[in-house]
């Protein structure tokens, strides 16, 4: 993570001496290898990159299949209406393909009709399209058409440029719309139908990953001498990532909820999706592990600011709060793994983890002991880094809050509670 951070400020102070010329080829190569990575990743298995190229096929073997049905099969002069209104209908789910076919169809009807009636009223097309664009414009804003409605004025468009406008013009547009929805839909749904479940899995998987990131970041920074507001400047932005992953996995979750909508059994199973998807209660569970780190880099923000009252505390202190969060950071690594494999989790963690743990969560609270006779400000920062700490652990680490009213290992004293209730 470290050295990621260091090659990106590398690229940026590149960049920022570069021509435009070698900007245009830096950026032209990092697209080339991006376009390398996704064919790989879609040849090698399933996952993202090889669903968008299904997708992708689906929706041009739909366009072809309406175009034979409605210029060789039916003899349709206006055979264009049919493809170009299945290959939009072959959407991300197949609830969705039925909800836009039902807009689309309409917004098709209206700028057909209006723009055939406009015609007809004004005598001409540049007064047709006149009166009718600007009408369908304003029409395409209206919820009902989602992000449809814009299809009401290119309909119109299209409609009057052709220069056929009559009522069997106007009959074999609608008609061939009505063809390309049906064929879009059936092909999405009854071919591959598109299932979201595995992105779950993935985006969950990336958040727990990265999660320890930027634990691990934040731990490095502690051991290094001298650290800043500048050094918690970039915490900051790492926590603020786990939010953009965060609104991932909440969208990834509402896909796979659409994606099993209408979507017939026995062809979920020959689209072999991911059967067992983690629960979301583990949604839940990361969104406060994010939460929780958020707050962690926001109090070393504070006590990083030299115009702030907070201090940080000592060099000992911080060490062992680097270790335990190094700790933390590898749980949640282990969990990232764990979730990628579709395991369900353990009744317990490590021993030897949860030992370590318990052991600097000893020293910690002895140091704040310490720093309680000296200095209250480095006594306030201490205290709400160590409750951050805590939460994390009892999130990361739930069976250590059912341990939380027992002995912890290796001490004669009864633990204290893990995390905020």
């Amino acid at each position: 993570m470290i050295h990621k951070a260091h090659s990106v400020r590398r690229a940026g102070r590149y960049l920022a001496r570069a021509t435009p010329s070698e900007r245009f080829t830096t950026a032209a190569r990092g697209e080339g290898r991006a376009l390398v990575r996704a064919v790989r990743a879609a040849w090698r298995g399933p996952g993202r990159e090889r669903d968008l190229a299904v997708q992708s096929l689906k929706a041009a073997a739909a366009a072809l299949l309406a175009w034979l049905v409605a210029r060789e099969w039916l003899g349709d002069p206006m055979a264009l209406m049919a493809p170009w209104v299945a290959v939009v209908l072959v959407q991300a789910t197949v609830y969705s393909s039925l909800r836009q076919a039902g807009q689309q169809f309409a917004a098709i009807c209206c700028g057909t009709l209006l723009a055939s009636g406009a015609e007809a009223l004004t005598g001409s097309t540049l007064g047709g399209l006149a009166l009718s664009v600007p009408l369908l414009m304003l029409l395409s804003n209206w919820p009902r058409f989602g992000d449809q409605g814009i299809y009401a004025a290119t309909t119109a468009l299209f409609t009057l440029a052709s220069g056929t406008v009559s009522a069997v013009a106007v009959g074999h547009r609608v008609g061939q719309a009505a063809l390309g929805a049906v064929i879009g839909v059936a092909v999405n749904a009854l071919v591959l139908p598109p299932i979201h479940l595995r992105d779950v899995r993935e985006n969950l998987a990336a958040l727990a990953r990265e999660s320890g990131d930027v634990l691990h970041l934040v731990a490095a920074g502690l051991r290094r001498p001298g650290w800043d507001d500048g050094t918690s400047v970039g915490w900051l932005d790492a926590s603020a990532r786990l939010e953009h992953r965060l609104e991932a996995l909440r969208a990834a979750r509402r896909w796979s909820r659409e994606s099993l909508q209408l979507t017939y059994g026995p062809l979920r199973a020959l689209h072999r999706a991911p059967a067992n998807v983690p629960p979301p209660e583990e949604d839940e569970r990361f969104s406060r592990v994010t939460g929780h780190v958020t707050a962690l880099t926001r109090s070393l923000a504070v006590a990083a600011d030299p115009r702030r009252t907070p201090a940080p505390p000592g060099t000992a202190a911080l060490h062992a709060y680097a270790r335990l969060l190094d700790l933390i950071a590898d749980t949640c690594h282990a969990e990232a793994r764990r979730l990628l494999r579709g395991e369900e989790r353990a009744a317990a963690g490590d021993g030897e983890v949860l030992s370590a743990m318990w052991e600097l969560d000893r020293q910690l609270k002895a140091g704040l002991r310490k720093h309680a006779g000296q200095t209250a400000e480095a006594t306030a920062v201490l205290g709400a880094l160590l409750l951050q700490a805590e939460n994390l652990w009892a999130e990361v680490l739930p069976e250590a809050q059912e341990q939380s009213h027992a002995s912890p290992p290796g001490s004669a004293e009864s633990g204290t509670s893990r995390g905020v209730p």
